[in-house]
């Protein structure tokens, strides 16, 4: 199953050397999931080939403009474009209003359903189960309520080892039980152990998005273990109090809590301005995190 994550924007609060704000396109199983919809998620959309379309959920993560501005703009667009797909739409409560000024002062009425799931920044929570992924929010630490999201591929069930089985009394009809871990007890009293007569399927793949937010551990649970973990980079760690004074994250915090969450590989991204190179943001999460990368626009990386 595919399960891979395509950046679309990558700046912080502007746009400046060719980067564009948070945007991030998630293929699981060929469904897309944006994840955070700066400015110039629109165009990207199209530089890189996706039809928006195809894309059955958005997640933002908070009201801070380079997050969430160019939503309105990408829903009427979609729109204009004759969508009828219904769309699902994750965010901070507020952020239907917002919708909703907008369409009524541009006298627009979306020809789709537009399903709007409000969330929450106290605690975690499971917004979202399909066939193909768990998705839970959980509190980030910013100056205005905030979530990261993390998900999670949904459990292969295991596969019958058909030449142990073969070899047994076991009904066909009994495979799916065994398949979910159910041992199999015979008419005459005989147990047949699920583990002995089943292949494990592959460990499950998992990805954290970790928009804008301190250092205050709060939420390094909720991240434990991902294979990909996203964390915002604004400054380098020379900035430290002026990533704390506007709770933002340095690029050495963000390896240091890759390294404690035992992520399997960092990103980070939500460059600030200031810096036209960013190479040095990479070398000093490297000095602590070896496994890291830019989130540069237009990289696709493979979960597993």
């Amino acid at each position: 199953m595919r399960f891979e994550l395509k950046i679309l924007g990558s700046n912080s609060a502007t746009p400046a050397y060719g980067r564009n704000q948070t945007s991030q396109l998630l293929n699981i199983n060929e469904k897309l999931y944006l994840v955070d919809c700066g400015e110039a998620t629109q165009i990207n959309l199209i530089r890189y080939g996706v039809k928006s379309s195809r894309i059955k959920y958005i997640f933002i993560s908070h009201l801070h403009g380079d997050h969430y501005l160019g939503l309105v703009g990408l829903l009427s667009s979609m729109n204009l474009n004759g969508r009828t797909d219904d769309l699902t739409l994750f965010g901070p409560p507020p952020l239907k209003e917002i919708i909703d000024i907008h369409l009524k002062y541009a006298d627009t009425r979306l020809k789709y359903p537009l399903i709007f799931y409000p969330t929450q920044a106290l605690h975690q929570e499971t917004i979202l189960e399909n066939s193909d992924v768990i998705v839970r929010s959980f509190p980030l630490d910013h100056r205005v309520p905030c979530t990261g999201f993390r998900f999670d591929e949904r459990p292969a069930l295991a596969k019958i080892n058909i030449e142990k089985v073969a070899q047994l009394p076991i009904p066909a009809l009994r495979f799916p039980d065994l398949k979910q871990g159910k041992d199999y007890i015979s008419e005459e009293g005989v147990i047949y152990k699920s583990s002995e007569l089943t292949i494990p399927p592959k460990p499950t793949r998992s990805y954290a998005f970790c928009s804008d937010t301190i250092d205050s551990g709060k939420y390094h649970g909720a991240i434990e273990g991902v294979n990909l973990l996203y964390h915002e980079a604004t400054f380098l760690h020379d900035m430290l109090p002026r990533a704390t004074e506007t709770f933002h994250t340095t690029s050495l915090q963000a390896a240091q809590i890759a390294l404690k969450v035992n992520a399997k590989k960092l990103l980070i991204g939500h460059f600030s301005a200031r810096y036209k190179e960013l190479e040095p943001l990479l070398i000093e999460c490297q000095s602590v995190f070896k496994n890291a990368a830019l989130a540069l626009e237009g990289a696709t990386f493979t979960i597993d």
